[in-house]
């Protein structure tokens, strides 16, 4: 493990992107260019749980942490995930108590989850270390509530107060989506939306999270009191280089016929 739910709730700022593609490679990439964490996503990417365990290897010696976002709350979604050796857990649309509780009883072993048992899986070193992993799953397993409903702005106090979920994370394309304003995020219930949920996990002691399209809006999300934070994916890494590479190749192409004509 390496202590991303103690580091947040040590106060630092942590930077992570989403991994979409379902490649091992590009999780590796990713991994050693020194971000804090990564989203392995389950929930819109192109990979499946098999290629979720490539990239939790492929990331094993890098210094960067793995989370899974799973496609729903199902338990069994949970588990398998983690046993795999996912350090942390993102849930998309969480949208009362009683979800943010169907999350947590799938985190964590009995008696505060329901969690079920396997030594012989990855987590555990095939066994070996089942005992020690047991013993720090509860400090060390990450709850990420995704607030991108309405209904759960309702009950954030809920949701943030619940023990097992450590950080509310925004997802602004869903929440201004439900509020009526998709992308517009400078819109003043957009905004406010924001400092309910950041004020909410600060009464509980939780962290809050973003994911952002526009670096340029670091400081804002930042001086909110946001610390776990998100920008780009490894799809929008290869489409971003690859374009501005191509468009830098077609500019050298129209200036050597110029400069030969």
């Amino acid at each position: 493990m390496k202590n991303l739910k103690k580091r947040l709730k040590q106060g630092e700022t942590l930077h992570g992107c989403w991994l979409n593609t379902g490649s091992s490679l590009t999780a590796e990439i990713v991994g050693l260019s020194g971000f804090d964490w990564v989203l392995i996503d389950l929930e819109h990417g192109a990979g499946s749980e098999k290629d979720v365990l490539y990239q939790l290897q492929a990331l094993e010696h890098t210094p960067t942490a793995a989370i899974v976002r799973v496609e729903s709350s199902e338990s069994q979604r949970i588990h398998r995930v983690l046993d795999m050796g996912a350090e942390g857990i993102m849930c998309p649309k969480i949208a009362n108590p009683a979800g943010a509780l169907k999350v947590v009883q799938g985190l964590h072993y009995p008696p505060d989850g329901g969690r079920g048992v396997a030594k012989m899986v990855r987590a555990t070193g095939f066994g070996q270390n089942f005992a020690q992993y047991y013993q720090d799953a509860k400090d060390n397993v990450l709850g990420v509530a995704q607030i991108e409903t309405v209904e759960v702005l309702n009950h954030l106090d809920e949701v943030a107060a619940i023990e097992g979920i450590d950080v509310l994370f925004i997802g602004p394309a869903d929440l201004s989506m439900e509020l009526g304003i998709f992308g517009q995020f400078d819109h003043p219930r957009f905004k406010e939306a924001l400092k309910e949920t950041v004020n909410a996990a600060r009464k509980a002691g939780k962290a809050t999270g973003i994911l952002f399209f526009n670096t340029d809006d670091y400081q804002t999300y930042h001086d909110l009191g946001i610390r776990m934070i998100a920008c780009g994916s490894d799809a929008t890494f290869v489409a971003e280089g690859a374009r501005n590479l191509s468009k830098k190749l077609d500019s050298f192409r129209s200036t050597h016929k110029i400069q030969t004509s």
